[in-house]
């Protein structure tokens, strides 16, 4: 079992929940992808490692601890600025919490205790604020990082009580390099023309890391074009906007181009272009190919592809690319593992009953994803999704997921309709029976 000691920061977006059940599909992506290019640009440029990004929720890790909490008033400040020239609307209000201790890593994701804590802080934290633990006090460096105590709380499912700090409001006297006193006033909020944080992070970050991503199915297009010109060996086709870019037996130079797609699938794409043409990237990439020709094989395997061509495909194509991935899922050995791809599968096509059924199936084989998925679909948009992940965690009996239940069984969710026991919804009472048989 892998562990390492890192800063673990959640983010989420201030009654997100409440604004999808008013908006439109379209208007719902679109807050989405511009919450995605105002935060990910900027948790990268402090050594922050993306872990998940569910809806408006980011899971984050840091090496340092400083460092996590100079992202969080980074992106308070950055959000300062975008909110004065958004409508009302499309405003962004997000909470920032971060923890820091040893967890486990396991199939690109952390578990264990300090995870948690820190998804607890987060519901506590309020919108446009840092709030961290005692553990990220005690490790950060105080020279650089201004720090209030808000207090001490019970958090649900945590032993004890934990003292909560918070990065308090502008303004700073900041001396070279970076020693920060607080000013007296400190917890004024911050004026009209005066960011929450005063930019104290932010200027760190030149301006051209906070550019989004190039249109990547442009550029997928011309590295594909390059390595068929330069070196037919390296890509036997052309992948789609998904990131349809390699086929099977990738040679090492396949590779290089393989990692340019994933960088560029976690930048989405926006208003801003990278001062250079995605072109030319592709025929840099196509030359060091050329030079590094030794074969190896990637991490994502032909089946983990295949899913991701069906979520990115248009509903003509999601057919004839499904039969595809369940061909490709159908030769892996692993009883759970191709439970998880199948479940995935249903995701991507937009079967989530199916979803939680296959699922169910991947934890009872000891597919730790597979329960972390059950429980992330708690927090589902869907009335209907959210109460199938609930009768599947109670029927599985799974401890882990008592937090999560105890919340959905207290507040609910959207699209809940109890007055119509025969067709309506009701989320909120799957939770409690699920809570039932774990035994509260």
């Amino acid at each position: 079992m892998k562990t390492a000691n890192l800063a673990i920061v959640f983010t989420d977006i201030k009654g997100f929940t409440e604004r999808t059940s008013r908006q439109t599909l379209e208007e719902n992506q679109r807050l989405l992808r511009t919450h995605h290019n105002l935060l990910a640009p900027v948790f990268k440029a402090f050594g922050g490692r993306i872990i998940k990004s569910i809806g408006d929720a980011f899971l984050v890790t840091f090496e340092s601890p400083t460092q996590a909490v100079l992202s969080g008033m980074a992106i308070q400040d950055r959000l300062w600025q975008y909110n004065r020239g958004a409508p009302e609307a499309e405003r962004l209000d997000v909470r920032v919490a971060i923890n820091v201790g040893e967890v486990r890593l396991e199939s690109n994701d952390v578990f264990g205790e300090p995870v948690n804590i820190a998804a607890r802080v987060e519901s506590i934290a309020e919108a446009g604020e840092v709030y961290f633990t005692e553990a990220v006090y005690l490790a950060m460096n105080k020279a650089e990082v201004p720090s209030q105590e808000v207090g001490s709380f019970e958090l649900k499912g945590i032993p004890g009580k934990i003292r909560v700090f918070h990065v308090p409001r502008a303004p700073y006297r900041v001396e070279a390099p970076v020693v920060v006193h607080l000013m007296p006033g400190t917890e004024a909020p911050a004026t009209q023309d005066q960011p929450p944080f005063a930019n104290l992070a932010l200027s760190r970050v030149p301006e051209s890391a906070l550019a989004p991503g190039p249109d990547f199915a442009a550029t997928a297009a011309a590295l594909g074009n390059v390595a068929a010109t330069v070196g037919g060996q390296l890509v036997e086709r052309t992948r789609t906007v998904s990131g349809q870019l390699l086929a099977r037996g990738r040679p090492l130079g396949a590779q290089l181009v393989a990692r340019t797609r994933s960088a560029f699938q976690s930048m989405r794409t926006g208003e801003r272009r990278l001062p250079f043409e995605p072109r030319t990237l592709a025929v840099v990439v196509g030359v060091l190919a050329l030079l590094l020709g030794i074969g190896l094989v990637l991490g994502d395997s032909a089946a983990e592809n295949a899913i991701e061509d069906v979520a990115a495909a248009s509903s003509e194509q999601k057919s004839a690319l499904a039969e595809k991935a369940r061909r490709l899922i159908s030769e892996e050995k692993n009883a759970g593992k191709r439970a998880w791809l199948l479940g995935q599968l249903d995701e991507a096509t937009g079967s989530f009953g199916r979803a939680v059924d296959h699922y169910r199936t991947a934890v009872k084989a000891d597919h730790g994803d597979a329960e972390d998925r059950l429980i992330e679909l708690l927090e589902h948009s869907e009335c209907r999704v959210r109460s199938s992940a609930a009768d599947a965690l109670g029927d599985l009996k799974l401890a882990s997921a008592r937090g999560e239940l105890e919340d959905l069984a207290e507040d609910g969710g959207p699209g809940e309709d109890p007055g119509m026991p025969l067709f309506g919804c009701n989320s909120r009472k799957a939770a409690q029976r699920a809570l039932e048989r774990l035994g509260r």
